[in-house]
């Protein structure tokens, strides 16, 4: 979940300098027939296997979970190590992982939808009378520039305040729910910049974007997202974790920390920013569903996707919950105490997402994860990764 932008740069460097480049012009088409994409041969899945293991020694992984997919359908889904080491569970490919921030880019695609549904724009102001949340969280005045805030600021990460430093309102106030939390924000944290200037990234603001869903779709924010997006991507049973052991849903890992506390934090509060758990397959169905190829059938429009997937001019690497480079890759990775994960969409039609149950802080664990899969998937001598 906390990602700084150096990270997003440094993810964005390594992942041009390995891929080759296609232009957004390119989107729509179609991909290679799914028939001819052979699976991997046991040779090259031991090979994958090696990779995986090798990482989880590196970092002490109990467990990882890794699928990826090509023209609507998976063509590689494994699991490693242990779903719970003091139950001695394995790891399998139907057990449940927190997602952290790749939540975000599933936010991104909810409130494309409503876009495309004609009920919101992105350049719709947020907060203050006439905006879409108007005076919910408290009346003016607020503090300056706050009322200037859109729709676009939030996704893009230029709302100009609210980042995910020490003092990241979404790891404040465990004890209050989502307006609490928006209401005490809006009056006690003045913003840093003018919206638009400055990329900051911002948990909360995609709290605020989950409550925007709900403002417009007049339906829980889960209860859209699945239905707008998540059934029609074939997807049917991802929830919104809980925060502690006891609330762990059947086939959820347990997360290990290493420093820190897996079962400190308020999940639910997190939901449209990181509360999500799933299957890496669940993450690879929406990415296949919105990676501008076809098939698999997208549900978004190609324009629709393009705008959504073009960077900021704050920061050419992050469009609207997702980072981007000029290959154009399309990504985003999350941190908690107990969970990293990656889930990438490929220039090259691939999709793909992989995730753990547990993080090591000050480390290199999330951009090794990301350089995980595409070795891995290199080791397939007839994909062209």
């Amino acid at each position: 979940m906390r990602l700084p932008r150096r990270q997003f740069l440094r993810l964005a460097a390594a992942a041009a300098a390995m891929r080759g480049s296609r232009r957004f012009s390119d989107l729509a088409q179609a991909a290679p027939n799914p028939d001819s994409l052979p699976s991997p041969t046991q040779a090259e899945r031991d090979g994958m296997a090696d990779l995986a293991q090798t990482f989880m020694q590196k970092y002490d992984v109990p467990a990882l979970s890794v699928a990826i997919g090509h023209a609507g359908r998976l063509v590689y889904e494994e699991a490693f190590g242990w779903a719970d080491r003091e139950q001695r569970e394995a790891a399998s490919q139907q057990h449940l992982f927190r997602i952290a921030s790749v939540a975000k880019p599933i936010t991104s695609v909810a409130i494309f939808s409503l876009i495309e549904a004609g009920r919101i724009r992105l350049n719709d102001r947020v907060f203050g009378p006439g905006a879409i949340t108007g005076i919910d969280y408290g009346r003016p005045p607020y503090h300056p520039h706050i009322e200037e805030i859109t729709l676009e600021h939030l996704l893009t990460h230029t709302g100009g305040g609210w980042s995910n430093e020490r003092t990241d309102p979404m790891f404040m106030n465990g004890g209050m729910n989502h307006a609490e939390l928006i209401e005490w924000t809006l009056h006690n944290r003045p913003l840093d910049h003018p919206p638009g200037q400055n990329y900051a990234y911002s948990n909360f603001g995609y709290c605020v974007l989950g409550r925007v869903i709900e403002k417009i779709a007049k339906q829980p924010y889960t209860t859209f997202v699945g239905d707008a997006v998540l059934k029609r991507s074939g997807i049917n049973d991802m929830a919104i974790g809980g925060n502690t052991l006891a609330e762990r849903r059947a086939q959820e890992v347990k997360y290990y920390g290493q420093g820190d506390n897996p079962y400190g934090m308020n999940i639910a509060r997190m939901d449209s920013h990181g509360g999500w758990i799933a299957r890496p397959a669940y993450l690879v169905q929406l990415f296949m569903h919105v990676s501008g190829f076809s098939p698999p059938a997208n549900i978004l429009k190609p324009q629709t996707i393009q705008t959504m997937t073009t960077g900021s001019a704050a920061n050419a690497g992050y469009a609207k919950g997702w980072a981007v480079n000029k290959a154009p890759n399309w990504w985003h990775n999350g941190s908690l105490p107990g969970t990293s994960s990656i889930a990438v969409r490929t220039h090259s039609g691939f999709c793909w997402a992989a995730f753990t149950n547990t993080r090591r802080n000050n480390s290199a664990l999330n951009g090794d994860l990301d350089g995980l899969v595409w070795a891995m998937a290199k080791q397939v001598k007839a994909w062209r990764v």
